[in-house]
């Protein structure tokens, strides 16, 4: 099976390269949609896999787990404001679900709102407040309450919200929506606007978490706290898929106060996964990852918008923060052909799940200098070719 140009297979990969079974390298600037912010197998993370393997991978759910205590203490510790507990699940659609349940207990109602062209992940619940109709409706009927108003626009964020919300559902920065960052005061203003409204506010850092917008978390650059905060991808290092839904004291009196066993989950928050996280978010913050995000992506970004500058025809704009960057294309036959061609040029490029006229660029926070500018060159050849053989078809 053939998939944008790849008719190969993975076999192994280290940092930034994967290489294929036939044995070519390529330059991995899609990095897991966010999975593989150390890289593909950071040292710390394998070690700390190979260590709690030979102590105990799983938990007996019985006694009390060191590294998952160890790991929510961290949380706690690097997590913005009074965010201070955590549940580990899984995988980031486990943990919006969580996030979803807790809000409903926390305030006695049962509404969502959330944003057109959003990504919460395809389980039930998470699925109903994920903002495109093309996957919810195949399921329908969906979980209920959940309504949809345009990102970027706190008018009719609050037109939404009535007596029956509970919280409003939100990324920072749009992914599979087209990277596309949330405006300045956007975010602050629904702090505000969900205070005012007495609902909380749930905010999606699947994607945008642990480093990969240059901060620590996203709504850092905003300067304010969710309720909840959502994460996986890059939590489990690039080695153990893990999720984690965090929230402040007053939600989690509401929710687990009267029941600790309300919400539960046989794998989530195993031994294994817990210590490579915790190895991870150490790494993060050893290695420099968020100032080398925040730097590579400053000068990535230069480089792709001197593209656009060349080919005013074939790009429409370049945007992003840190290593969360997207390109929107005019015509999305120029996009595929363009992520076709960087393969040939031996890069990784996906577009968005969401809007296929952007091609995404979000490599592992260790990329180096000189692997984003030779993704720029190639990503600057591709679409030359792209523009030059769209030109070709059009003449014949």
């Amino acid at each position: 099976m053939q998939f944008a140009g790849f008719g190969d297979v993975e076999f192994s990969a280290n940092g930034c390269v994967l290489t294929t079974l036939s044995g070519r390298e390529y330059l991995d600037f899609v990095g897991g949609f966010g999975v593989f912010s150390l890289g593909h197998r950071h040292p710390a993370a394998v070690e700390a896999a190979h260590l709690q393997l030979d102590l105990m991978p799983l938990s007996t759910r019985t006694f009390f787990n060191e590294p998952q205590a160890l790991l929510a203490e961290k949380l706690a510790a690097i997590t913005p404001g009074d965010l201070q507990y955590s549940f580990f699940s899984n995988s980031g659609a486990e943990a919006v679900e969580a996030a979803l349940k807790f809000a409903r207990i926390a305030t006695g109602k049962h509404g969502y709102v959330s944003t057109e062209g959003s990504y919460h992940g395809k389980t039930m619940g998470a699925l109903a407040v994920t903002g495109r109709e093309k996957y919810r409706t195949p399921f329908l009927p969906m979980v209920p309450g959940a309504s949809f108003v345009p990102f970027n626009d706190l008018e009719a964020a609050e037109a939404a919200i009535d007596e029956n919300t509970a919280a409003f559902i939100v990324e920072p920065i749009q992914g599979e929506g087209g990277i596309i960052p949330a405006s300045p005061g956007y975010l602050r203003g629904l702090r505000d606007l969900c205070d005012r409204k007495g609902i909380l506010l749930i905010v999606d850092e699947v994607q945008t978490g642990l480093g990969r917008t240059g901060k620590m978390f996203a709504v850092e650059h905003a300067g304010i706290t969710p309720d909840i905060l959502t994460l996986a991808k890059a939590l489990g290092g690039g080695v153990m898929p893990i999720g984690a839904t965090i929230g402040t004291a007053a939600v989690w009196d509401k929710v687990f106060g009267n029941n600790p066993l309300i919400h539960t989950s046989t794998f989530g928050g195993n031994p294994l996964a817990c210590a490579v996280s915790l190895a991870a978010l150490n790494a993060i913050e050893s290695d420099g990852l968020c100032q080398n995000a925040a730097d590579r992506g400053c000068e990535l970004l230069t480089s792709l918008r001197s593209v656009q500058e060349t080919h005013p025809g074939a790009l429409k704009e370049v945007r992003g923060v840190g290593l969360m960057i997207g390109v929107e294309f005019n015509v999305k036959d120029v996009a595929e052909l363009t992520i076709n061609f960087m393969a040939q040029r031996g890069i990784i490029a996906a577009y968005t799940l969401n809007n296929p006229k952007v091609i995404r660029f979000e490599p592992p926070l260790v990329v180096t200098r000189e692997q984003t500018a030779t993704a720029a060159e190639a990503f600057a050849e591709s679409v030359s070719d792209a523009a030059a053989m769209l030109e070709g078809l059009e003449e014949d």
